[in-house]
């Protein structure tokens, strides 16, 4: 049984009224009558006419009291089949009712009856004190007594509360190796409650004379969890029901014990017009194939999204993965079938590694080069030795190189270049040194050699006029508040600095190092004429992979229609093409009033000045033009509501292995989602005032307790 048909009549039959709790027969009372759809079809004659009765659901309307149960096909008194007593007439509360005929007699005769009567009044009492009792002075008393007792629980459960929170919010065990009271090591988790009490005379009093309950041991932290996860989703929830659009970020890693994990991230629009980036949950997936992957989001998205809600999923991201982009069998394509305004959207952040990388790919001289930057760090870290010359010489450690974030090679290139003279000294100390192995030698030796050749210092200088657009580019494309418009301004100002990097080539060529103060002596590989066909070639790589990948798909065109610098020239000649686009991808949107709108933006010079969607809906929202601009409000949400980057799924992943990795993966899916959104959402636990007592609400009435929780 479970709550949600707790009221139904099959499992009033098998686990009868009177044999349950108190807290379950008033959530029985809450739900009040089953009243399912049921077929009930009776052949009848009158007059020598044949036809057939059916049940109509209006009965339910006049007859409050009226239940239905699908399972039997029949009626039954819902008051009646709570309190069966003597003289309760049978065809009410065992086989059902069916007569379609005489339904009408049947319902009269039966709600006239003392029985049905004094059933329906112990129904409409249930869970209030009488008369009687209420001017009881004994029971004022009790009443005064318990709800003081619980008064005190409810204090105690919420500082165990608060320090379950500490422990979620900076990712710390909860749990120790020895947590009996004369353990010198009892683990943060004891240690904090401890410190609490110290603090809490209550709380101090509690746990020195506790026999029932003590609230510290490890099944009441499980429970705990299970309800800040259960008030944190049901929040969650309640924000994207209110939200008009929304859309979902996923990615997929590996933990520590080799379990596929599947992160959902949840972005929309808050009640106070927040753009709010909501970590979800974990959800363990068998694999990464694009089946798994779409099944297990269906079935969240089922539950976030239900009938009826499925067109507000208006946005999907991922992080890049191969099961994600095919067209027919993909993730986003099984997602889209399902909820059709669904655009897929590519990770931005990812598309600009894969840029470099093609730069790289491509140009075989270019990869070398990288992985020659990346052997300085390699050389220096796997020897403290060598580590100490550096520091006494240069005074610069030298980060190490990613393969998949290239702001990481940003800084070796950068590193490298303007430290390059103290590098020279550094390796030149080593050889000479004397007290280094000869495999330390003959390798400082070749980055000596490394640092004295024209193609390498050449390279050197080219990613070192290149590298800061792209970090950049990179610092812009992970932050959380950005928008379509605001993307295609960055990716020009991206390619314009590469266009003018590009013109510069000629002053580069054969001028690799020319600004550093000491001559060098230079192995002559690449002439001028190499050099500046190959500078070109990795501008030009760079610069179509970054108009192809960046450009929008068909439905992100609409991000043109918003765009500030763009308004003037819509002013002139209205984008006709890229509304006929928007309207086709979205269409919940009004055409004639979105065009009416519009044309009367681009005519206003106060929105010339909005350089994004985000604060030209601000706009709109600070002056209340929102019921007048209605459909561009709905089209800005779109655009808000859209992811542009992953950074968020990223985030989620980064916590999701330091937590498994500190906790050494002992424990259940639902407790690392619990301590994943303790860490992850701990503004949103902040900003919802009555948090605790949420989560006490949940944890009393989770099941049976001794401790009392529930005021009277």
């Amino acid at each position: 049984m479970t709550p949600d048909d707790s009221n139904s009549i099959q499992s009033l039959v098998q686990y009868t009224f009177e044999r349950r709790s108190l807290v379950n027969k008033l959530r029985v009372k809450e739900l009040g009558p089953d009243q399912p759809d049921i077929s009930i079809r009776q052949q009848a004659s009158d007059k020598g006419k044949q036809y057939v009765r059916g049940f109509s659901r209006s009965w339910y309307t006049r007859k409050a009291w009226l239940a239905g149960c699908s399972h039997a096909n029949a009626l039954f008194c819902f008051p009646c089949i709570l309190f069966k007593n003597t003289g309760t007439d049978p065809a009410w509360t065992v086989t059902g009712v069916r007569d379609m005929k005489h339904l009408s007699k049947k319902v009269t005769k039966h709600e006239n009856t003392k029985v049905h009567m004094d059933n329906s009044v112990k129904l409409a009492i249930l869970g209030r004190v009488n008369i009687a009792t209420q001017l009881d002075e004994g029971h004022r008393v009790a009443v005064r007594k318990h709800n003081e007792e619980v008064d005190k629980n409810r204090h105690i459960l919420s500082k165990i509360i608060d320090c379950v929170k500490f422990c979620g919010a900076f990712e710390l065990a909860l749990r120790g190796h020895d947590e009996t009271d004369t353990s010198n090591n009892p683990g943060i988790f004891r240690g904090l409650v401890d410190f609490v009490a110290s603090l809490d005379s209550v709380l101090e009093e509690h746990l020195k004379t506790a026999t029932v309950f003590k609230g510290t041991s490890k099944t009441i932290q499980n429970e705990l969890l299970d309800c800040m996860l259960s008030v944190l989703k049901d929040y969650i929830l309640e924000e994207v029901e209110s939200a008009d659009f929304i859309s979902i970020q996923a990615d997929e890693t590996t933990d520590i014990s080799t379990h596929c994990q599947l992160v959902l991230v949840l972005r929309y629009l808050d009640g106070k017009n927040n753009i709010q980036e909501r970590f979800y949950e974990f959800i363990s997936i068998q694999n990464a194939t694009a089946d798994t992957i779409a099944t297990a989001l269906l079935e969240r998205l089922s539950v976030i999204l239900p009938d009826g809600q499925k067109a507000k999923l208006i946005g999907q991201a991922y992080d890049g993965a191969n099961v994600m982009r095919g067209a027919t069998g993909g993730v986003q394509r099984k997602v889209k079938d399902v909820h059709v305004n669904a655009h897929y959207v590519h990770c931005y952040a990812h598309q600009l590694n894969l840029i470099m990388q093609q730069a790289t790919s491509h140009i075989p001289k270019f990869g070398t080069f990288f992985s020659d930057l990346a052997g300085f760090s390699a050389f220096f870290s796997r020897s403290p030795k060598r580590t100490t010359v550096l520091d006494q010489v240069v005074a610069h450690r030298l980060p190490r190189a990613s393969t998949t974030r290239w702001n990481f090679h940003s800084r070796a290139v950068n590193t490298v270049y303007e430290q390059r003279d103290d590098l020279l000294k550094c390796f030149q100390t080593i050889r000479d040194n004397g007290n280094f192995d000869p495999l330390t030698v003959r390798e400082a030796g070749g980055f000596v050699r490394m640092l004295e050749d024209e193609a390498f210092c050449f390279f050197l200088a080219l990613f070192h006029k290149i590298m800061p657009h792209v970090d950049m580019l990179f610092n812009q494309l992970q932050k959380r508040n950005i928008d379509a418009v605001f993307i295609k301004s960055l990716v020009q100002k991206f390619t314009d600095s590469v266009q003018t990097i590009r013109a510069s080539i000629p002053s580069l060529c054969g001028d690799g190092a020319s600004d550093q103060q000491q001559p060098i002596k230079r192995r002559r590989i690449l002439g001028t004429g190499e050099q500046q066909r190959l500078a070109t070639e990795v501008c030009d790589t760079i610069l179509t992979h970054a108009k192809e990948r960046f450009s929008f798909t068909q439905h992100l065109i609409s991000a043109t229609l918003l765009h500030g610098e763009l308004f003037p020239q819509h002013c002139v000649k209205f984008p006709d093409t890229a509304l006929e686009t928007t309207v086709e991808a979205y269409p919940m949107l009004n055409k004639a009033k979105l065009k009416t709108e519009l044309s009367l933006i681009y005519e206003n010079d106060e929105f010339n000045a909005c350089s994004g969607a985000v604060p030209l809906y601000q706009f709109f929202m600070e002056n209340n033009l929102q019921s007048t601009f209605t459909e561009t409000v709905s089209l800005l949400k779109i655009l808000i509501t859209t992811p542009m980057t992953t950074a968020e799924p990223e985030r989620c992943f980064s916590t999701l292995k330091r937590i498994k990795t500190f906790l050494r993966n002992t424990m259940t899916q639902d407790r690392l989602n619990a301590l994943a959104m303790l860490s992850m959402e701990k503004k949103l636990i902040r900003d919802i005032p009555d948090f605790n007592k949420r989560v006490i609400e949940r944890f009393a009435t989770q099941k049976e307790r001794r401790a009392k929780f529930l005021y009277k």
